[in-house]
């Protein structure tokens, strides 16, 4: 008697295909421990921010309480997360759902 393998189904096949191509984000929080010169320069030494443009963040995180620093394929939002806890900052990573009104449209870092 033989077996045949069952076919996947292909609106399954789709949503996995969906899933990996989605892009996330790396989002991160405040905390009372650094300091805002240093959030700072993590930003800039890190994801290569301009200065201007690592302060503006570093504010975002420190008035409402996070800032999206990075965006791109799960892997690179899962390294850039891990990155920042070994600065020290507390970090997660979210599925992009559509833009965040608080956060720039580009995809600097």
């Amino acid at each position: 008697m033989s077996r045949t393998a069952p076919a996947a189904d292909p609106e399954v096949m789709d949503e996995a295909r969906t899933a990996a191509q989605r892009l996330w984000c790396t989002v991160v929080h405040d905390d009372p421990v650094n300091t805002m010169d240093y959030v700072t320069w993590v930003f800039h030494s890190y994801f290569g921010f301009p200065v201007p443009l690592a302060r503006r963040r570093m504010m975002e995180v420190h008035t409402r309480g996070r800032a999206v620093v990075s965006r791109g394929t799960r892997e690179r939002m899962e390294v850039d997360v891990t990155s920042m806890h070994s600065y020290g900052l507390r970090a997660t990573i979210e599925p992009m759902g559509g833009p965040d009104p608080g956060s720039p449209e580009g995809g600097e870092g």
